[in-house]
């Protein structure tokens, strides 16, 4: 099958959930256009591995796609339908109407009408095409790839459709990886007047090469030199809506979690989530030789071990 996901992410398809979302993680470390700049491969890659990982890491999608029904992409595979496909179908694709209620056999319907039709009766709706029968449209399946920024805070994005039509599609801000949009409409024509179907839209969103998302928290680690660590200061500090300043508090060490309130995913009606600031101290790769010198004579008469705790938790 063209567009193999279990190929592009280097898996057997007896990979587990576990397998799939530790090779898709390891791949977009390497892949990610965003942290390989000068690879002019890297965007192809990416792009080729997030499809794969929108398809298997959901176990329903990964099952249609094992069967044939979609392909590597998402997409729905073309399969012949007959009119028991219709007639049967849990969606209510092909509805009966005027007096065929919802148990009578399709078989005895569709010969009841040719029935009526050869003796020019209209005891069963007139025939098919007229008032008998009328069959809703298929919905159709999409994948659209997002921007990490864009599904957090909302946007509208164009998506080409199969036979060349456009269709406008509306990203609600806080909307999360794998969430399904619904177009009423969209979808394929209905059959003998029945009602089209709609457009199920499958988003999957790109990650961000410096924001994770948590819920409707954002997460970020912030690289802080070590004299803003032991004096504290003022940072500046990126955010989904733009940079804000940030206070360190002295005696800051790595790991420390600080808080901006409100400064998470905001939903239409609800509660913006927070950020969630990780301090990560940075040293100097060469130290200069006056502090090198200052950090020698500091620690003749400084003998604290932050790691004795951990040795005694540790059972050492």
């Amino acid at each position: 099958m063209l567009n193999d996901p279990y190929k592009a992410l280097g898996l057997s398809k007896t990979a587990t959930a576990d397998e799939i979302k530790k090779a898709y993680r390891k791949l977009v470390r390497t892949s990610h256009p965003d942290l390989h700049p000068d690879d002019p491969q890297a965007e192809a890659r990416f792009k080729a591995i997030s499809a794969a990982y929108d398809v298997l890491k959901d176990p329903e999608t990964r099952a249609r796609y094992d069967a044939g029904e979609i392909d590597g992409l998402g997409a729905e595979q073309p399969r012949r339908q007959y009119y028991r496909d219709f007639a049967g179908d849990a969606e209510n694709r092909y509805q009966q109407r005027r007096g065929a209620g919802p148990e009578a056999d399709p078989a005895d319907i569709f010969a009841e009408i040719l029935r009526n039709r050869a003796r020019g009766g209209q005891g069963f709706g007139g025939g098919f095409g007229e008032q008998g029968f009328s069959a809703a449209g298929q919905d159709a399946r999409y994948a659209l790839e997002v921007p990490f920024l864009d599904a957090v805070r909302g946007a509208e994005t164009p998506i080409t459709l199969p036979d060349g039509n456009a269709l406008s599609v509306k990203i609600p801000a806080g909307t999360e990886d794998g969430q399904t949009l619904r177009l009423r409409g969209k979808g394929m024509p209905g059959f003998g007047g029945g009602p089209a179907g709609d457009a199920l839209i499958t988003i999957r969103v790109q990650p961000h090469a410096v924001f994770r998302r948590e819920g409707d928290d954002i997460l970020l680690t912030l690289p802080i030199t070590l004299d803003e660590a032991i004096l504290g200061g003022k940072v500046t500090a990126p955010t989904i809506a733009g940079p804000v300043g940030l206070t360190i508090p002295p005696g800051a060490s790595s790991g420390r979690i600080l808080r901006l309130r409100g400064r998470g995913v905001a939903r239409a009606g609800g509660k913006a989530g927070d950020q969630k600031v990780e301090l990560k101290i940075v040293v100097p790769t060469e130290p200069d030789a006056s502090l090198r010198d200052f950090l020698s004579e500091w620690r003749k008469t400084h003998s604290s071990d932050p790691r004795a705790d951990l040795m005694k938790g540790a059972g050492s």
